[in-house]
């Protein structure tokens, strides 16, 4: 069976990003002129999941809002003559199914993902992390969900890491497959162990195409510091009992986790744009050569 499904975790606080998150989500600041969120839906319905649930929690309303249709802008917006400006708020309530649920209590990303249960049911599903934003035309997920259906096993998404980063990431512990050197057998992970005890330098990034049996490896797991429920933890058991894959990355990537890295994102996604590109580059040119 191949993943139809997606569930995006979206019920964090946001605290890095305060006070600009003190009364928007996260995950609705605006990379250039699209919200970081619709960037990860456009990805999953670009790898045919067209099926979404994003678990939130509470004041996080305004997600909901935005995959949703607003008459009374569209019908000002038509009345002005904004054509333009009216497909771009149309289209979010069109990309896909959208389901929401909520997490009750902030208890890590395991947690949330088993808070996906009742609506995946027995299905293999990928889930998004929205700090991880892939400019790849959704080709990373696609692959994956090709590699589960193809092994019937869970799929990660690594990249290549410098040492001084393996405290960041949860890091993969396997073998390259015999026929693509861009998979890896993966039979253990270690969450942010630092160079020294990293058995790799392949580090785990927000996509991953699982199986319905994580559920009972997350209700099986042990809550970790903070009180928290890993996914690790739960990936961990199932590559213990067998094999599972990962597959590594070499396209495009930005990380938005932080101010710094949601800056270089915004300048990368808007010098890229063929609407803005060519003026905005000039701009920071000037600006380098000023200092």
């Amino acid at each position: 069976m191949r993943a139809r499904k997606a569930v995006i975790p979206a019920a964090g606080l946001g605290t890095r990003f305060l006070p600009a998150t003190k009364s928007q989500p996260k995950e609705l600041l605006p990379l250039v002129d699209r919200p970081a969120m619709q960037y990860i839906v456009e990805e999953a319905v670009t790898a045919a999941l067209d099926d979404l649930l994003i678990v939130t929690g509470r004041g996080k309303r305004s997600l909901e809002d935005h995959f949703d249709r607003d008459e009374q802008l569209e019908a000002i917006l038509a009345a002005a003559g904004k054509d333009d400006l009216l497909e771009a708020i149309r289209q979010p309530a069109r990309l896909a199914r959208m389901h929401y649920v909520r997490q009750g209590q902030p208890l890590g990303l395991g947690h949330a993902v088993g808070c996906a249960r009742q609506h995946v049911g027995g299905e293999p599903f990928a889930v998004l992390l929205g700090d991880d934003v892939l400019d790849d035309n959704g080709h990373l997920l696609r692959r994956m969900v090709d590699l589960n259906a193809a092994t019937e096993r869970s799929v990660v998404a690594v990249m290549e890491f410098d040492d001084d980063q393996l405290h960041k990431y949860g890091v993969i512990a396997g073998e390259p497959d015999p026929g693509d050197p861009d998979v890896y057998h993966v039979t253990d992970m270690v969450e942010k162990p630092g160079p020294t005890n990293a058995p790799s330098n392949l580090c785990i990034i927000g996509r991953y195409v699982l199986t319905p049996d994580i559920f009972d490896h997350i209700e099986a797991s042990r809550p970790g510091q903070g009180g928290d429920i890993q996914l690790t933890d739960a990936m961990r058991a199932q590559a213990h009992e067998k094999p599972i894959r990962a597959i590594r990355h070499r396209g495009p990537r930005h990380d938005v986790g932080t101010k710094a890295d949601w800056l270089r994102a915004t300048v990368r996604l808007a010098v890229d744009r063929p609407d803005l590109g060519p003026e905005f580059r000039a701009f920071l040119r000037d600006m380098v050569q000023a200092w």
